[in-house]
């Protein structure tokens, strides 16, 4: 069983590996904050998005974010550029070449 900590946030608790995560769910508030930057969602729509989430929960880990800010930033450029690493990694699919190949993709 993984060790959490408890925060000042009353939804919020940080693992053993520093990462802070919605009290009684899986989602990591980095993960909640991701999702407002791809898609420009709000605190309503995440929870349309999320049901599993209150509206409480929600604005809990967004407090917590601005808090936060800095950490949970860098936290998401490391996780963008080790997702980045393993696609230059893996390289052109054999899909991806067939495809562009036949003229259906560019």
């Amino acid at each position: 069983m993984t060790e959490t900590t408890t925060t000042e946030y009353k939804h919020i608790l940080v693992d053993n590996g520093n990462v802070p995560f919605i009290k009684g769910t899986s989602m990591k508030v980095v993960e909640l904050i991701t999702s407002i930057h791809a898609y420009g969602w709000s605190p309503e729509e995440l929870h349309f998005q999320y049901p599993h989430l209150s509206m409480s929960q929600i604005y809990s880990a967004l407090a917590y974010y601005w808090e936060h800010k800095e950490e949970i930033d860098a936290d998401m450029q490391r996780r963008f550029e080790y997702a980045e690493r393993l696609r230059l990694e893996a390289g052109e699919s054999p899909l991806s070449n067939r495809l562009r190949a036949d003229g259906l993709i560019k």
